[in-house]
């Protein structure tokens, strides 16, 4: 059984304000995500992986069949399952590694990033609006909050 913390000070009062906002974060990315998997017909799996190659295409990184494993916290046969599924549904391609001969990559269709984009880009719109309105060290803050509150709950991320 676990103990039940209540708030004593003012302190106490406004760390619980910040967590229920997170969970309110946490619900609203979980409708969004449940849109976007009907939108774009597919599972919540297959929506990570993609989600996770636009972040990388962003950062001009490739991404290895492997690499999806390990983020998704998948074995490589369901990694198999999963890419075979994208590929047949014209999500993404698998092409070899531009410097490793033995190597593959991961590469999402135009169609698939036009999709994802259509589909998720009013929900970038305006979540950026809302970050403009802050100051750069008050999005620092924010920045850092978001990080440790993430590696507290996933150390592994």
């Amino acid at each position: 059984m676990s103990e039940r913390w209540y708030p004593q000070s003012e302190h106490d009062h406004a760390v619980m304000r910040v967590l229920r906002s997170v969970r309110a974060l946490s619900d609203a990315m979980d409708r969004m995500h449940s849109g976007m998997k009907g939108d774009m017909d597919m599972n919540a799996t297959d929506l990570a992986a993609l989600r996770m190659l636009i972040m990388r295409e962003q950062l001009g990184r490739s991404v290895s069949p492997r690499e999806i494993a390990d983020h998704l916290r998948i074995s490589t046969a369901s990694t198999t399952k999963l890419l075979d599924r994208l590929v047949d549904s014209g999500h993404v391609m698998r092409r070899p590694h531009p410097t490793d001969r033995r190597g593959r990559i991961v590469v999402l269709t135009d169609e698939s990033r036009k999709a994802f984009f259509r589909t998720f880009g009013t929900h970038l719109r305006a979540m950026r609006l809302v970050a403009t309105d802050y100051a750069d060290g008050d999005l620092a803050v924010i920045s850092q909050f978001l990080d440790e509150v993430s590696g507290a709950l996933d150390p592994t991320h």
